[in-house]
């Protein structure tokens, strides 16, 4: 996986006036943690962030961020927060990495085929786990997982045992977990819910009779 430059600096203000005064200068507070390091606030460009997240690796590509006056140091994105409205990037975090030491990642799972259940038995494929949990060193680090889905047919399943993973990733998920499975189309609701109940075709339905007080008191005589 190839490493991606992403300038920041040094932030010196806090507050929600200090975050909202950066974000009208095109700047979002930062946070870079990890390694046995101190903590640093700062600013970087959301732009190139998004441009990361939206990228084949996503949120594993590993960044190498040049902070003004601090020096590179390699990251990853490890937290970041959108506006709910808006969906513009409001804050990031960026965890340092030792490129000699594992890291767990999520690495996107990729269906690759036609099943047969689906082609030839008009079954229905359900993709199930989207997200394979494993650890590897951050060179190692995969930008998807790909599995070959042409041989489930309806009933049969794909579990996180069958998948091919390379020798260097070691799984985190449990290996009985389904990635996915080709299931039958759901029949339709039939009419027969509908239709009356046996042995009472044709009888009426008891008509229920309502007494007024004054004839309920004079019914004794």
């Amino acid at each position: 996986m190839k490493s991606i430059q992403v300038s920041a600096e040094v932030r010196s203000s806090y507050g929600k006036n200090a975050a909202r005064q950066l974000r009208i200068r095109g700047r979002i507070p930062a946070v870079l943690y990890g390694q046995q390091e101190a903590a640093l606030s700062l600013t970087v460009d959301p732009k190139d962030l998004l441009t990361i997240l939206h990228s084949a690796a996503g949120h594993n590509t590993i960044l190498s961020l040049d902070v003004k006056d601090q020096g590179k140091s390699s990251v990853i994105l490890k937290e970041w927060q959108f506006d709910p409205v808006k969906e513009t990037l409001l804050h990031a975090d960026f965890l340092r990495i030792a490129m000699d030491n594992a890291l767990q990642v999520s690495v996107p799972v990729l269906p690759v085929g036609v099943a047969r259940g689906v082609k030839d038995q008009g079954g229905i494929f359900e993709f199930v786990l989207r997200q394979l949990e494993v650890e590897c060193l951050p060179a190692d680090i995969p930008e998807h997982i790909t599995t070959d889905i042409s041989e489930l047919e309806i009933g049969s399943n794909l579990r996180v045992a069958d998948l091919r993973v390379d020798p260097k990733l070691k799984v985190l998920s449990d290996l009985d977990l389904v990635v996915a499975h080709v299931v039958a189309p759901k029949e339709e609701v039939t009419e027969a819910a509908e239709e009356v109940a046996p042995g009472l075709e044709g009888e009426e339905e008891p008509e229920v009779m309502r007494k007024g007080k004054g004839e309920e008191e004079g019914s004794e005589g």
